[in-house]
């Protein structure tokens, strides 16, 4: 099979003394990361499966690399999991050891599994790149098995095989015109396909380099665009609080001016932030598609357009389409109709662990995966999210509505900083649309009557909410989502 990272298995060519990670204060070189992932990959080769506990670290990184070269699945535990979903995710699981930081506490949960301190200044003496294994694994193999939020019960581990993280990372490449010469930065989790597959192993598959924050803050983006780093990657979290702070912060609209690509995904990023950052660097940020299941699906290119409220079009070798609640395709794609995604390509994994019965539910007869995510699409193939087919598409007064379209208007009123929308039983309409509203002011709060107008202004009047709720804050989790279903209903 072919390598997932040719710049660290090519026999030691150029590649040998470019950056590959910095984290912090912290570097390898390619040459660095060879050696450091040799005594690791060698410690678990004759492994199944091995859990890492992915910090935001080092260590992590050079943990994951390793093992994939060694051609064992990578199982990434989030630091933050509770105590039941651990205990549930190691369960199903069942890998035969941890990796983690030397000094690293873990849970109790993790008491019983043998243990593999990664140490990445433990490195083999005159190890090559071109002497590390990755022979034994086949395309088709686990490479990792990471595990959903679990809205609706027990998490589920999408077992991800090394063929679609190669496809995935190849067809973003090309959409992205991502290259060697490439220094990402970014502070996402390294848990997630977001942080990890993109953010990691999308840098070192290219030959290039990534610095990872830590921890996401204005002053570390504006410090790394300014010292040659021409990728941003961050969810709408982040490039809200980017948009917040570049009235105040004029080094930080002059560095994200200067970069390549501002890329935001994992959930939609509202037409305002991007409005506010467009009119202060004259850059557009890019957003894309993805889920753990199906890594990327699309994505505007680099070359493309960037229409806020839009995530693209499907990437190289995906199939999508959108499909009526019988399954029937949609008969226009006239940027108005709703439909449910399905996909199809290399880029999906192969199976939800010990989950046969998942499994089959989540296909069509012919192979397409259920996305679960509702989406108008343009003529010329534009793609835009108007929510979850489970807690976003409401039907009111014989429409469908997507959540996402009210959210975005709302978020334009200037007494809103945060908004979400859901739908609740009506006897009249079916549903009727609720609106949960951060104000901009919390002693001068937006009224129902004012913000009903404003969003029947600028969509429909079938569209305006019916009932409002003030929140100090929207719950939220660590990739950025509003968690619906944890909100205060009656």
């Amino acid at each position: 099979m072919s390598s997932l990272f040719p710049a660290l298995t090519d026999g030691g060519g150029p590649a040998a003394g470019r950056p590959a990670l910095r984290f912090g204060e912290r570097s390898l070189t390619y040459g660095e990361l060879a050696a450091a992932t040799g005594p690791v990959a060698g410690a678990v080769r004759e492994a199944r499966r091995v859990a890492v506990w992915a910090t935001p670290t080092l260590e992590t990184a050079v943990a994951v690399t390793a093992a994939l070269l060694a051609g064992v699945t990578v199982v990434p535990l989030n630091p933050k999991s509770g105590a039941t979903e651990l205990d549930h995710i190691l369960s199903d699981s069942t890998p035969d050891l941890v990796l983690a930081a030397p000094g690293q506490d873990l849970p109790e949960a993790l008491a019983g599994l043998a243990r593999l301190d990664v140490d990445p200044a433990d490195r083999a003496p005159g190890t090559l790149p071109g002497a590390l294994p990755e022979g034994r694994a086949d395309d088709e193999d686990p490479a990792l098995v990471v595990y959903t939020s679990g809205t609706t019960g027990p998490p589920k581990g999408a077992v991800i095989p090394r063929r679609a993280i190669a496809t995935t990372l190849d067809a973003l490449a090309d959409a992205w015109q991502w290259t060697g010469d490439d220094v990402l930065v970014h502070g996402l989790p390294l848990f997630h396909v977001h942080g990890l597959v993109l953010g990691v192993l999308g840098p070192l598959r290219r030959g290039g380099s990534v610095r990872h924050l830590g921890r996401f803050t204005t002053e570390g983006v504006t410090r790394e665009l300014s010292g040659g780093a021409t990728m941003l990657f961050g969810v709408p979290t982040m490039y809200h609080r980017v948009a917040e702070a570049l009235p105040t912060e004029p080094e930080l609209a002059e560095a994200l001016a200067g970069a390549r690509l501002l890329v935001s995904g994992s959930a939609a990023l509202p037409v305002h932030d991007h409005e506010r950052i467009a009119a202060a660097t004259g850059r557009r940020v890019i957003e894309r598609y993805g889920m753990t299941e199906t890594l990327m699906n699309t994505s505007v290119r680099a070359d493309g357009e960037a229409r806020p409220g839009t995530v693209g079009v499907p990437l190289p070798g995906v199939e999508l389409r959108l499909v009526e609640e019988d399954g029937a395709p949609v008969a226009a794609y006239d940027g108005e109709t709703v439909g449910e995604i399905q996909v199809r390509g290399p880029n999906l994994f192969t199976e939800y662990l010990n989950r046969p019965d998942a499994t089959a539910g989540a296909f069509t007869a012919d192979g397409w995966f259920r996305t679960g995510d509702m989406a108008v699409r343009d003529a010329d193939g534009y793609v835009r999210i108007v929510g979850r087919k489970a807690t976003d598409l409401i039907k009111s007064g014989g429409y469908k509505i997507g959540a996402g379209e009210i959210e975005n208007a709302l978020l334009e009123h200037p007494g809103v900083r945060e908004a979400a929308v859901t739908g609740e039983p009506d006897a009249d309409l079916g549903e009727r649309i609720v609106a949960w509203v951060v104000p901009a002011v919390h002693q001068n709060p937006p009224t129902l009557e004012e913000l009903a107008a404003h969003v029947a202004a600028r969509l429909a009047p079938h569209k305006r909410p019916r009932v409002l709720h003030h929140l100090a804050a929207l719950p939220r989790n660590d990739m950025g989502k509003i968690m619906k279903r944890a909100l205060p209903h009656d």
